[in-house]
């Protein structure tokens, strides 16, 4: 069954913590996942979580900060001798796990904890991916994996593989490389066990094989393995030679942040933030927006005393103001959601922007016919005035058309622009289309009143 968090079960584990019973805190995490104890730990104080942390041993301890937030990682860390989170914890971590664990620190803090690794290899593996950009595929993959010679032996192969595996806690591929250390495919397990011993690797290899090299994105990284339906990735260097895995554990990770960043962009977050953030931190994240707002809110009063006159005249327009903003906004959002969703899952094929905007033109159209179509049947029948009927009714199917186009054609700019699409949804487009459909309205009332 999955553990679920409970008000007790933090009353249970703060008062073994207080009474200093680590035998009852040692019972209360048994059994539970490495997920879990992390989970825990985002309940108590940075005293608490390392009272509980040094009763685990040192592989679950390893597991739990793995499980743990970058800045959570840190201010714990930090807290620890370096020789014991070295000794204990980062040995027994993957080499992706343990550079992102130690490269959240300070440089100080890593160098201290680095000293302390025996095993020089694992400590030069953690730098080498400590010197990857954290948004690349140097910076997400491992250094653990399986690797063979193309002119072993299956013989040899086996016994080579059984040697590596100690290392590795799970295997998705066994990869072959020529004597130059440069990626030629794959070998599976079931044409190893039905092939003679004598047959050498390359004889059995699969060559089709999909890589990407260290400087490759991350976006592109999960793109790729989302297209291909991969659990692991093998990373490259520009020649060819194999630095490395990506699992799909880690890419799941890259699908959920970006996910929750472009919700934020979307919502009026200008960067990434936690419920359990400042005041202050959570404040500068949203005021940017808040100012285009209220920017876009002293146009759209601009806008409104240009029509002042008429609105006096004509005060049955007033009525129907936020209705038309209301649209605009909507059908801008939509439109732009559409482009994003597909700009960020590559699903809107090689087409030229022409065509794209002539697509969304026809949906707006239709839209536009049907929603103003049922605005005039309305007023037709509450409004006594035809002039207002005709008004709403062309400013709303105006409105929709501009906005339908206007929130295609920015996410797409923004992306040639290479500018992260996602601006283009939530308080950009609603704001723009609020100035720009009020503007359309009130012009056309102008005209058709002038005219009727």
């Amino acid at each position: 069954m999955p553990f679920e968090l409970t008000k007790k079960f933090i009353e249970d584990i703060r008062l073994s913590i207080e009474k200093n019973d680590r035998d009852v805190a040692r019972k209360l995490m048994d059994e539970l996942h490495a997920a879990d104890i992390a989970e825990i730990y985002d309940e108590l104080n940075i005293e608490e979580a390392k009272f509980l942390y040094l009763l685990l041993d040192s592989e679950t301890a390893a597991d739990v900060i793995a499980e743990l937030d970058e800045d959570d990682i840190s201010k714990f860390l930090k807290v620890l001798p370096s020789r014991l989170v070295a000794k204990q914890f980062i040995e027994e971590m993957d080499s992706d796990d343990a550079a992102d664990a130690i490269g959240a620190l300070d440089e100080e803090k890593q160098e201290e904890i680095l000293s302390h690794i025996e095993d020089i290899e694992q400590a030069g593996d953690i730098v080498d991916l400590m010197s990857y950009d954290e948004d690349s595929a140097g910076g997400l993959m491992a250094k653990e994996l399986i690797k063979v010679n193309e002119n072993w032996t299956l013989t040899t192969c086996l016994r080579e593989m059984r040697k590596q595996a100690e290392e590795i806690d799970e295997i998705y591929y066994v990869y072959v490389v020529d004597n130059d250390e440069k990626l030629l495919g794959t070998v599976s397990l079931k044409k190893m066990l039905l092939s003679d011993n004598k047959e050498k690797v390359k004889d059995i290899a699969n060559t089709e094989i999909i890589s990407v090299k260290t400087d490759a994105s991350s976006e592109e990284v999960a793109a790729i393995m989302d297209k291909y339906d991969l659990v692991a990735l093998p990373v490259i260097d520009s020649i060819g030679r194999l630095l490395g895995r990506i699992t799909i554990d880690d890419v799941v990770d890259i699908i959920r942040e970006e996910a929750e960043k472009d919700y934020q962009m979307a919502s009026g977050i200008s960067e990434d933030v936690e419920s359990s953030d400042s005041v202050w931190i959570l404040t500068r994240a949203r005021i940017p927006w808040l100012l285009i707002g209220l920017l876009g809110g002293v146009l759209v009063s601009k806008v409104i005393g240009i029509y002042e006159l008429d609105l006096g005249t004509y005060p049955e327009m007033a009525f129907f103001i936020p209705l038309i903003a209301a649209m605009g906004g909507n059908v801008g959002v939509q439109s732009s959601a559409i482009i994003v969703q597909g700009l960020a899952n590559n699903t809107l094929g090689i087409g030229s922007t022409y065509h794209k905007l002539l697509k969304e033109l026809s949906v707006a159209i239709v839209n536009g016919f049907i929603l103003s179509g049922l605005i005039f049947i309305y007023n037709s029948f509450v409004s006594d005035s035809f002039a207002l009927t005709l008004t709403v009714s062309i400013a709303l199917f105006s409105v929709i058309i501009f906005a339908s186009l206007f929130g295609t054609f920015i996410p797409l700019f923004l992306d040639k622009a290479k500018i992260d699409p996602a601006l283009a949804t939530g308080p950009f487009i609603t704001t723009l289309n609020d100035i720009m459909g009020l503007f359309i309205y009130l012009m056309i009332g102008r005209i058709l009143y002038g005219i009727l």
